[in-house]
């Protein structure tokens, strides 16, 4: 394995372009250092079509490998990890949104020195999944205190597992059990709470057969930028949802995200007073307009559409304020 890690191939550049100023992941994966770091991902790590050292991303392993390597090299956490089945974020787009919102809250750049604490930001992460991915790169990259909430008591188990874990998590972020599917703020944010964000990453799809679509068009993509389709054009696993993972609420809402976007910006409404900014993911560009003019519906003061280029993928944050 360390023959194939050679210096000449120590970048794997593809789907890098467009990236945050500030991700750490701009030019790529620097695979020999992730598995020096990080051993168990060796075995994943080979070169792709083009000669240089990849993972296959339709297997949940090496996604899984390579997400605990990315957070144990960059961000200072150990033990990461999600129960089969569970929603496996990228970490490169994930902390895109944490940079975003960071630079809507005015937040320079985090410095180097990471025992210098700089302003004293609070985030709450709606329906932060099993992986706590969010507030476990605010609390790394910019030291924020975190709240995660999510429908899911297993998710919240693991994800005290993973701040159990890890000191430096502990003082920095806990998790809080939403007992009400139909809530997003009520019952989460508590008398005397105050946020400057809330961040979300909403269910995409409308029905299991839809996201079951989207994560077998996500499959044969990736084969077709890896050069492995087979005759008709795609590829044929069995079970797509497994190899992308992610439950109900993290995959499919009665709805879709059109719905659940218009909820979410409702209850914002009441609990103006408590929190700053409130933002989402709108991964739908369809989505982007409605969602806006229920917010002047709302009164809402500002709103800003800021979009997130991953490659060749546009992602587009909402983010508005009442103040």
């Amino acid at each position: 394995m360390r023959k194939n890690l050679s210096r000449n191939k120590r970048q794997s550049r593809t789907d890098s372009k467009g990236l945050h100023p500030r991700n750490k992941h701009k030019r790529g994966y620097d695979f020999p250092l992730l598995v020096k770091s990080y051993p168990p991902l060796a075995p994943h790590v080979k070169p792709n079509a083009h000669g240089n050292l990849s993972i296959l991303f339709a297997d949940p392993k090496a996604v899984k490998a390579l997400n605990a390597a990315l957070l144990k090299t960059y961000y200072h956490t150990t033990d990461w990890d999600i129960p089969d089945g569970a929603l496996c974020p990228p970490i490169p787009g994930r902390v895109d949104y944490i940079h975003y919102v960071a630079e809507l809250l005015g937040i320079d750049e985090p410095s180097k020195d990471q025992t210098k604490d700089g302003p004293t930001i609070s985030m709450l992460d709606i329906g932060t999944g099993a992986s706590g991915i969010y507030p476990i790169l605010a609390c790394q990259t910019y030291h924020w205190h975190c709240v995660g909430s999510d429908i899911n008591s297993q998710s919240l188990d693991n994800v005290a597992t993973i701040i159990n874990n890890n000191p430096s998590l502990k003082e920095r972020f806990s998790v809080r059990l939403q007992t009400d599917k139909n809530q997003f703020f009520k019952g989460i944010i508590k008398p005397g709470d105050i946020f400057d964000i809330s961040v979300c990453n909403p269910p995409f799809h409308a029905s299991p057969e839809e996201a079951r679509k989207g994560s077998q068009q996500k499959l044969n993509n990736l084969a077709r930028h890896r050069g492995v389709d087979d005759a008709a054009g795609k590829v044929n696993i069995a079970s797509p949802a497994l190899n992308f993972g992610g439950q109900e609420a993290e995959l499919w809402c009665k709805g879709g995200e059109r719905m659940f976007l218009k909820k979410l910006i409702k209850e914002s409404r009441d609990y103006s007073s408590q929190c700053r900014w409130f933002s989402s993911l709108v991964s739908k560009i369809d989505n982007v307009k409605p969602a806006k003019q229920w917010l002047r519906k709302l009164g809402a003061s500002d709103i800003r559409e800021i979009e997130m280029a991953q490659g060749n993928k546009i992602t587009r944050v909402l983010a508005w304020t009442y103040r």
